[in-house]
């Protein structure tokens, strides 16, 4: 339950909002604009990909979330595999959040507030899912702010860290058949998906 609602969290991550607009600004924006997209129904689902993906990218700093995901070998890589790995992650991140998006139409975002975060240009902004039938899940949103713009760079589903969560993961994949080995394994999972596979767990 929790990783699909972690997956719809990526899809409510677009970028529509100014620069000049702060996290809780476009947390409330997005929020509705992406659920907006979601209840139209459009029957292509690679029109909703792109339409929600050209949001997403704007905003979301894939390569801070990959380098938090992948942790302490992240600095072991070479910068073509920190590349290799960062395309992939933003690749699964797309795939996986749109496999969801068919299962939380009706869902509704409450945005609870903001709070500083670690330094001065980080802010987290609190948020409940709520959808029918189901109790509200917390969730918060982490920001950084890089020149003029705020881009998201984790995310925590009922307290849990979406990279923190991966992290474990790919750890365990890169123990066993090292950083290429994590590259494959992303890549064989993005493949399964873009062929209509369902992802498992």
């Amino acid at each position: 339950m929790k990783k699909w609602i972690a997956s719809l969290v990526i899809a409510l991550l677009p970028a529509f909002a100014l620069a000049a607009a702060d996290p809780e600004q476009i947390v409330r924006g997005v929020s509705n604009d992406v659920l907006v997209i979601l209840k139209q129904g459009d029957k292509d689902p690679a029109k909703v990909r792109e339409q929600v993906d050209a949001r997403v990218s704007p905003l979301a700093d894939y390569t801070r979330m990959t380098s938090l995901a992948v942790g302490k070998y992240w600095r072991q890589a070479t910068p073509e595999q920190q590349q290799a790995l960062t395309r992939e992650f933003r690749t699964m991140l797309v795939r996986t959040y749109m496999s969801a998006l068919t299962i939380y139409k009706n869902a509704e975002v409450d945005v609870k507030g903001t709070r500083p975060g670690a330094d001065a240009d980080e802010q987290t902004v609190r948020t409940e899912v709520s959808i029918p039938g189901q109790k509200p899940i917390p969730l918060d949103f982490y920001f950084e702010k890089l020149g003029s713009n705020w881009k998201v760079f984790d995310i925590a589903v009922d307290g849990i860290s979406f990279t923190v969560n991966n992290r474990n993961q790919f750890g365990a994949v890169i123990r066993k058949d090292g950083i290429d080995g994590l590259i494959k394994t992303l890549s064989d999972r993005n493949a399964k998906l873009a062929g209509g596979g369902k992802q498992g767990g």
